[in-house]
C-alpha cells in the first residue's frame, strides 16, 4: 500500500475569484462539497492507498468532512516546500502518491490503473500522460494544454508517484518544471535548444523527453499513459471550474 500526500495550499487565482469567494483553490465549492474533499474520497476507495496526508491551511480544511485516514498537515510557502514537509511527516522512504487538490473528477479506478502500470517498471518517478483523442473522447468541451510529440499529442496528470529519497536533489530544476508546466515551449528550453527545435519540427520522442529529464534531475523516470483523462482535468480557469459542476449535475 502507499501513502498519499495532497496539495492543497494553492490561493484562489484571479480568474476563478470572479466565481467563487474562497481564498483557497482547493476550497471551491463543486456539488455542494469542497474540491479537495472529492480527491480524499476518491483516494479512501482505493484499496492501495494507506495514510492520506492533506496539506494545505489548516483552519479552512478542519471545516472539510475528511475520510478516516485523513491527516491534516500545514503546508508550506511553496509548492515544493510543501512537498518537503510532506515526505518528512511520512515517516518512510517509500514510494508515495503525491496528488494534486484540484482534480475533483478523479476516481478510484484511475488510481488503480495508474498503480497497476507504475508496478511494471521501476523508477524513481511515474508520470501519466493523456492523448488528446481519449480527453476529447471523454470531456470534448475540456479545453487542455497538449503537447505534440512524434509518439502522439498528450496533456499531463496531476498525479505523481515519488520516491522520497530523490526529493531533495530535485529541488531546483524541479521547481523550474513545474513552474512552466502549462507552456510547452518553456520546458523544452528547459531541456535545451535541441528540444525547442525538434519541438517545432514535431519530431520529439516521449522516450527522449523522459531521458532528458531523468538526466535533468538525476533519477530513472516512467511515464505512464493513462485511459483516464480524469488524472488531468484540473481546475485551474473559468471553463475548468464549469466543466466540472456540469459533469457534477448529471451525475447527480
Amino acid at each position: 500500500m502507499y501513502d498519499a500526500i495532497i496539495l492543497a495550499g494553492g490561493e484562489n487565482s484571479e480568474h476563478l475569484s470572479k466565481f467563487s469567494s474562497q481564498s483557497y483553490e482547493a476550497m471551491i465549492e463543486i456539488a455542494g462539497k469542497p474540491m479537495v474533499t472529492f480527491v480524499a474520497d476518491a483516494l479512501a476507495a482505493s484499496p492501495q492507498v494507506d495514510r492520506i496526508f492533506i496539506m494545505g491551511p489548516i483552519p479552512q480544511l478542519q471545516k472539510c468532512r475528511f475520510p478516516d485516514n485523513a491527516v491534516l498537515l500545514e503546508g508550506g510557502c511553496t509548492l515544493l516546500e510543501t512537498i518537503q514537509l510532506g515526505m518528512k511527516a511520512l515517516g518512510h522512504e517509500n514510494k508515495v502518491l503525491v496528488v494534486t487538490a484540484d482534480i475533483p473528477l478523479l476516481t478510484p479506478n484511475a488510481i488503480a490503473d495508474f498503480f497497476t502500470q507504475c508496478a511494471q517498471v521501476e523508477a524513481d518517478l511515474y508520470y501519466p500522460i493523456v492523448s488528446k483523442e481519449i480527453n476529447n473522447k471523454f470531456y470534448p468541451s475540456s479545453k487542455r494544454t497538449y503537447v505534440r510529440f512524434k509518439d502522439g499529442t498528450y496533456t499531463g496528470g496531476n498525479i505523481f508517484l515519488v520516491n522520497p529519497k530523490i526529493v531533495p536533489q530535485c529541488l531546483l530544476v524541479a521547481e523550474r518544471l513545474i513552474n512552466n508546466r502549462k507552456n510547452p515551449f518553456k520546458l523544452c528550453c528547459i531541456l535545451g535548444w535541441g528540444f525547442v527545435l525538434q519541438f517545432f519540427l514535431g519530431t520529439l520522442s516521449l522516450t527522449k523527453v523522459k531521458e532528458r529529464v531523468a538526466t535533468l534531475l538525476g533519477i530513472t523516470g516512467a511515464v505512464v499513459q493513462s485511459p483516464y483523462p480524469e488524472l488531468g482535468i484540473d481546475v485551474d480557469k473559468p471553463s475548468d471550474l464549469e466543466l466540472v459542476r456540469t459533469t457534477f449535475s448529471f451525475r447527480s
